[in-house]
């Protein structure tokens, strides 16, 4: 049996090549012999599952969300550079974890994003997941020469707090980007502002309360209104483009920039080459940290799945609320949940987590051999029901 073991990160507990290693493992310890390609879909570790799985890793020295040093890296192969929020100035970055959602910038994103472009890349993409601002992408066009200032005409540093003092935007000394397929992988489609947008959704992960909410979704309607008064008319109808929203606004300002936006879960699988791999196994193993109605929406296991057709797919997940009636409808012949192993929390708890998948990769290394000796029982019993002549 030919398995190949796909999955995204389990966020806040494994990468997705730690998850793939210890499912493999597992598998080993039934007997099962298998490959690994860890995934991503434009969200935190996509940088991480590049480089597993092949590329190189740069590192380049950048703002972190709160303004301090902080190293991240991004991965190189061939024309091609990922460079990632999560890294760089999302909320891993903020100083002892603690969250800030009104003072935490995307100038960090620009800051790389400027190295990558260094490198002569024919592409660079961005990987969205993991933010810890709601800035609007103020701190990404900072980082490429865009001035913000006040009614008092005084630079502004960028962050959500900053959004309503804009009273200018100057462009003027902005570097332009070169010849360059700029890239958004992102499976966020929410627009900017309103109800939906990216202060409502999103700025309560990162910390937001009501207050901070309304604050930041008036800065975010006043800088496009900015912007379009400034040399961008265009701005407004970015705005409410599907994905506008995503990374705190850094979708809408990568736009702005002159970025397409595109699938994050079909993306990355192209760009790691998912259909050669799956192409010579018997069964896909994927997952991540959670199932849910949104992954029937495209994340990456059902992408994973419509892609592996005909292949079989079980998934592997911390928790699922999924029910069992719904797995196939999404793809999957079998969902393990670490959930049903144990009551701990796993999703703050590395070591155990570990240990789950290998007992699940264990598990699932011995059902699929006693799938395929009963297959081959049942063949063997006709034959001998019905035994060749002397002529086949």
């Amino acid at each position: 049996m030919r398995v190949l073991v796909a999955p995204d990160k389990f966020k806040g507990s494994l990468t997705a090549a730690e998850v793939a290693v210890r499912l493999a493992q597992g598998l080993a310890g039934a007997g099962v012999e298998s490959r690994q390609l860890p995934l991503a879909d434009g969200g935190d570790g996509s940088v991480d599952a590049a480089v597993a799985a092949g590329f190189t890793a740069r590192s380049c020295t950048v703002a972190g969300a709160m303004g301090t040093p902080w190293r991240g890296r991004m991965a190189v192969c061939g024309d091609t550079v990922i460079v990632e929020v999560a890294n760089t100035c999302g909320l891993a970055t903020l100083p002892g974890g603690r969250k800030e959602p009104l003072d935490a910038s995307s100038l960090g994103l620009g800051q790389a994003v400027r190295q990558a472009l260094l490198l002569s890349p024919g592409r660079v993409v961005l990987a969205l997941g993991g933010s810890a601002s709601t800035d609007g992408g103020m701190g990404l066009l900072t980082g490429f020469g865009f001035r913000f200032t006040d009614d008092a005409g005084r630079v502004l540093p960028p962050s959500g707090r900053a959004l309503l003092r804009i009273a200018a935007v100057d462009a003027a000394a902005a570097v332009r980007l070169p010849p360059v397929d700029l890239v958004v992988a992102s499976d966020v489609t929410n627009p900017l502002t309103g109800p939906e947008g990216a202060a409502a959704v999103y700025g309560p992960q990162k910390g937001a309360d009501p207050v901070d909410v309304h604050l930041l979704d008036r800065g975010l309607r006043h800088l496009v209104e900015m912007l379009s008064c400034n040399g961008f008319p265009e701005a407004e109808r970015l705005a409410m483009t599907p994905g506008a929203g995503s990374a705190g606004g850094l979708g809408f300002a990568a736009m702005l920039l002159g970025a397409r936006m595109s699938s994050g879960a079909e993306f990355f699988l192209d760009l790691l080459d998912f259909d050669r791999h799956c192409a010579a196994a018997d069964l896909v193993i994927t997952g991540e940290g959670s199932l849910d109605a949104q992954t029937e929406q495209g994340k990456l296991p059902a992408a994973v799945a419509r892609r592996a057709k005909p292949v079989p797919v079980i998934a592997v997940t911390g928790r699922t609320e999924l029910p069992r009636n719904r797995w196939s409808r999404t793809g999957f012949a079998e969902v393990y949940a670490l959930a049903d192993y144990t009551d701990r929390d796993t999703a703050r708890d590395p070591s155990l987590t570990a240990d789950l998948l290998v007992r699940i990769g264990r598990r699932i290394g011995h059902s699929r051999l006693l799938e395929s000796t009963g297959d081959q029982l049942g063949k063997s019993a006709v034959t001998s029901r019905y035994p060749r002549s002397r002529c086949d």
